[in-house]
């Protein structure tokens, strides 16, 4: 199967560039496997059209202010010379750096750009030198391995202050302080990813009100997601690509709620594809079981991927040839998922991670 079999047209104009003011206000599409029949709803209708006994997974990941902003210290300056004008050049380039998983202690690996300036040994500034990144080495997918210093305190408190949301790059502008809340679930509550498990964006209090009186069950399970989410399938063929790792956690009192919910054949129903990937991939590991667990995960999943625990999906709408278009169609199928996509430019759905969303049952 080839990459551009997962491509369709999206005007420019359909990619939300801001949440809703109310989270639960967004629309919802939804699709019937059985039927094949797509329906326009909202979100808000959520609730009553789930069945009491449903079991709600929800990745728990919070994402934190990884995009780091500064320069780089000056020491290939002082070998140019101060007086040079290159030299004071070099001290006001803008580097970045976009932590984007921690190793241990004060190790991190991250992507630095403009990349090719910066080499082994530097060290790179933030926040006139309260933060600084020594850079170790290079990894896969052009990580860095760093090592970060705070001047005092802590070094999560020098992210929380200097530290900016990454933003997905299909948002065409920087982020602000509403980012900080909007671009995060309402249960976010374990730091560690670098993008937000988009679906949950709609959740709020009344939600989850409105889900407990109509006797449907929630469990919370973790996937710190990364920057592969975003990062383009450069191949052609499906089966060539590649995942990133990324970390997960299931506690023993989720494995236990969903392991009584599939037992009582109730339906576990996924928000995300993050959720679905921790599900499946739990149960590919363990002869179909859902144990506790945590450790990372690389799984990929396209059509032909045999499902062993999700029953339903809630998720965002996904870029092109990428490969969470590609697990959606793995679980609805190929043709029904584009037909879907092509009704939502139609009728003007929003698009991606502020966008609107669609449940597949």
């Amino acid at each position: 199967m080839l990459v551009s079999d997962f491509d369709y047209d999206l005007p420019a104009e359909l990619i939300a560039q801001r949440p809703l003011e109310e989270r639960d206000a967004a629309r919802m599409m939804v699709l019937n496997r059985k039927d094949g029949s797509i329906e326009d709803h909202e979100f808000c209708e959520l609730p009553p059209m789930l069945r009491a006994g449903d079991l709600l997974a929800l990745n728990n990941t919070r994402v934190f202010p990884a995009r780091l902003l500064g320069r780089r210290k000056g020491v290939r300056a002082q070998q140019i010379g101060k007086n040079n004008p290159r030299a004071r050049e070099f001290l006001r380039a803008e580097i970045e750096l976009l932590l984007c998983r921690h190793e241990t202690g004060d190790l991190w690996h991250g992507l630095v750009r403009p990349g090719r300036k910066v080499r082994t040994g530097e060290t790179l500034v933030f926040g006139d030198g309260e933060l600084e990144a020594e850079v170790l080495g290079r990894g896969d997918y052009g990580l860095r391995l760093v090592r970060l210093k705070a001047r005092s305190g802590m070094v999560e408190e020098k992210l929380e202050r200097f530290g900016h949301i990454p933003l997905p790059p299909y948002l065409s502008r920087p982020d602000d302080a509403s980012d900080r809340a909007a671009y995060q679930t309402v249960y976010a509550r374990v730091t560690g990813a670098v993008a937000a498990p988009t679906a949950g964006l709609h959740f709020t209090d009344r939600t989850f009100r409105d889900l407990r009186e109509r006797g449907i069950e929630t469990c919370e399970i973790t996937l710190h997601v990364g920057p592969g989410t975003f990062r383009p399938v450069h191949v052609e063929r499906v089966e060539d690509h590649v995942m990133e790792a990324e970390w997960y956690q299931i506690t023993s009192e989720a494995a236990a709620t969903i392991e009584r919910a599939r037992r009582e054949g109730r339906r576990v129903i996924a928000t995300g594809t993050t959720c679905t990937r921790v599900l499946e991939h739990a149960a590919k590991t363990n002869g179909g079981m859902v144990p506790a667990s945590q450790g990372e995960s690389s799984l990929f999943i396209s059509p032909g991927f045999r499902f062993q625990v999700v029953d339903a999906l809630l998720t965002n709408f996904h870029l092109p040839r990428s490969t969470l278009l590609m697990l959606v169609s793995a679980f609805a199928g190929r043709e029904f998922t584009l037909r879907a996509y092509r009704h939502a430019v139609e009728q003007r759905y929003r698009f991606y991670s502020y966008g609107d969303c669609m449940l597949i049952e």
